[in-house]
């Protein structure tokens, strides 16, 4: 089954005074450029990239990449409503490694490790990686699971639905601090990216 790329960053940055999240640095280029290279150099096809209140800062960002750029007009709603417009936007046929931008610090190495666990499990849906035990992103949903999150109301959480799913939802415990390393306001970004420079990643 082919897996396309669904990353997340139609949110209006309020803890960042309007700054687009998806733009912060992560050394030579932005988190969402680092994300989408490393999901175009995994093969996953198609990328594509939702955007909401900052669509164009980050669409010229990404000009010279072939990710494709999807609007979701009601971001505004909830981080579901962003989701549902890009899993709209992708064939009804993949899987999808969905990537919110807030998680710009994950190794590449990580992502190739969900693809080998979904690529030998075949009864799991929904694969989460884990660090230490804390769930993080990016997860990777089976196509099957796409019905039940189009199903959501656009103001519920995604993690809503994992308990239908039940042991057909996979931990997979990663070495990879950036799963966890949540990008959710200034703090708490400095700290990741003193992390991520820390371990000599790029």
């Amino acid at each position: 089954m082919t897996t396309g790329a669904l990353v997340l960053s139609g949110g209006e940055s309020r803890r960042f005074g309007g700054f687009p999240k998806a733009l912060l640095s992560t050394g030579p280029r932005s988190g969402v450029r680092r994300i989408c290279e490393i999901c175009l150099a995994l093969d996953l096809d198609p990328v594509t990239v939702v955007v909401g209140a900052h669509g164009g800062p980050i669409a010229h960002d990404l000009k010279d990449l072939p990710v494709r750029v999807v609007t979701a007009d009601d971001w505004w709603q909830g981080r579901t409503a962003s989701v549902q417009a890009g899993l709209r936007a992708l064939p009804d046929d993949r899987d999808v490694l969905f990537w919110p931008v807030d998680h710009p610090f994950v190794r590449r190495s990580t992502v190739e490790i969900m693809q080998r666990v979904a690529e030998s499990d075949l009864l799991g849906v929904w694969f989460l990686p884990t660090h230490r035990e804390r769930g993080g992103h990016p997860v990777l949903w089976r196509a099957l699971v796409r019905r039940d999150l189009l199903e959501l109301r656009p103001d519920a959480p995604i993690r809503s639905l994992l308990p239908e799913f039940g042991p057909q939802v996979r931990r997979v415990e990663v070495d990879d601090p950036g799963v966890v390393a949540n990008v959710d306001d200034p703090d708490s970004y400095q700290a990741a990216f003193d992390a991520f420079l820390a371990r000599g990643e790029e």
